[in-house]
């Protein structure tokens, strides 16, 4: 079983992860978890705390000469924003008298945090429900996404929507449908959308969001949006209708919609295969070449639990940022009166990251199932059982059916 644990606030000095249960062998690098660090902080409609930090990690343990270890890895994060706020967060004691936040802001978890801990002080709500902790998920999710490289499994996205707007070029068949045209794998569509501000494949798709955006920035407002997840290269056989928890697709399901602000997750169609005939709905199965495969992937590469062999398709809503330039009502909790929400620095759109967020978080999903089905204390033992399982199943099929 493979975890991992983060820890820091938005504005302490750092934020920590620790990762267990990789083997060990695994090819890793700080510039490679930096690079997607740093696609988390792109995007247009990114706020100024973006141009204060520049994310990069330590590692403190678990690597050596640019190899796991089968240890625990832990990697550090510097915030660079601390110093500004050293006095405001200082961990023992207060240097100077500090402020105290009593306006909630609704759709954040400022006012559920300080009644389920009792605090006195919004400011505790905020800085660890804050979207920062999302960096060091990216770093320790990266350390998944490399070993799944390693199998020639690529996770990627793009953005689908902004604000309600879709791309005419690019509609749900393009996923569905297995259309991936001009495109390798995964990883090949993710690089195409981080061509683009807003990871949208459509350069007039991209225009018309931007302009959406600006009218946004000025009205004071936020926008949300949707986006896919895709992963290429899967084996047949991850997950299990056994038992609950051992179904693949609601792992991943739980695991995006942890991401701060997502608020809906489909697998494959997902709610438009409520409205449609069955026939419509599921995936017709053929046989090609040596495999058994099926015509589309409407299901998005799950059924009954476990991963086809065909892409898994994940496709998620962000709602719109809480924090508003231009506030709507809340509470003062320390006169009980009716007051305008506060303005706490922030983006105005943060879907692009957020997808960049989702990859990994399914890498990560992607990376536990893998390994509890092929297992290994070494990159090399893993290997091993994978390649003696890929390379019987379909003739495993064959023999057990055979007349």
């Amino acid at each position: 079983m493979i975890r991992f644990l983060t820890a820091g606030e938005s504005h302490g000095k750092g934020l920590t992860t620790i990762v267990e249960g990789f083997p060990s062998n695994i090819p890793v690098s700080s510039d490679y978890i930096n690079k997607q660090l740093k696609r988390r902080q792109s995007g247009y409609g990114r706020g100024l705390r973006m141009k204060i930090e520049s994310d990069t990690i330590e590692f403190t343990s678990g690597v050596r000469f640019g190899k796991t270890f089968g240890s625990p890895v832990a990697m550090y994060i510097e915030n660079k924003d601390w110093v500004n706020w050293e006095d405001r967060m200082n961990y023992e004691k207060k240097v100077h008298p500090t402020e105290k936040i009593t306006v909630p802001r609704p759709g954040h978890a400022d006012l559920t945090g300080i009644s389920k801990y009792n605090f006195d002080d919004i400011r505790n709500s905020i800085e660890r429900s804050s979207a920062r902790e999302t960096a060091a998920r990216v770093a320790a999710c990266s350390i998944a996404r490399k070993f799944l490289e390693e199998f020639d499994i690529h996770v990627g996205s793009f953005v689908e929507s902004i604000g309600g707007i879709y791309s005419k070029e690019i509609q749900p068949e393009f996923v569905f449908q297995n259309k991936f045209t001009g495109f390798e794998n995964a990883q090949a569509i993710s690089n195409k959308a981080d061509e683009r501000s807003v990871r949208v494949l459509d350069s007039k798709h991209e225009e018309k969001i931007i302009r959406k955006i600006k009218t946004a920035k000025k009205k004071g407002d936020t926008l949300g949006g949707t986006f896919f997840i895709i992963v290429t290269g899967m084996p047949l056989g991850l997950g299990s209708f056994v038992h609950y928890d051992t179904k693949l697709d609601a792992d991943l399901a739980h695991a995006v919609m942890s991401i701060n602000a997502v608020k809906g997750v489909e697998i494959g169609t997902g709610f438009n295969s409520a409205e449609i005939f069955g026939s419509e709905s599921h995936d017709e199965i053929i046989f090609s070449g040596e495999t058994i495969t099926r015509k589309t992937n409407r299901a998005g590469g799950i059924e009954g639990g476990i991963s086809t062999g065909l892409p898994i398709i994940i496709r998620a809503a962000m709602k719109p940022i809480a924090t508003l330039m231009s506030p709507i009502e809340t509470v003062d909790l320390s006169t009980f009166k009716s007051i305008e929400a506060r303005r706490e620095r922030s983006d105005f759109v943060a879907v692009p990251a957020c997808s960049v967020i989702g990859e990994s978080m399914a890498a990560w999903v992607i990376a536990k199932f893998f390994l509890q089905k092929f297992g290994g204390d070494s990159l090399e033992e893993t290997k091993d059982n994978y390649k003696n399982y890929t390379k019987k199943l379909h003739s495993r099929i064959k023999k057990n059916f055979k007349k």
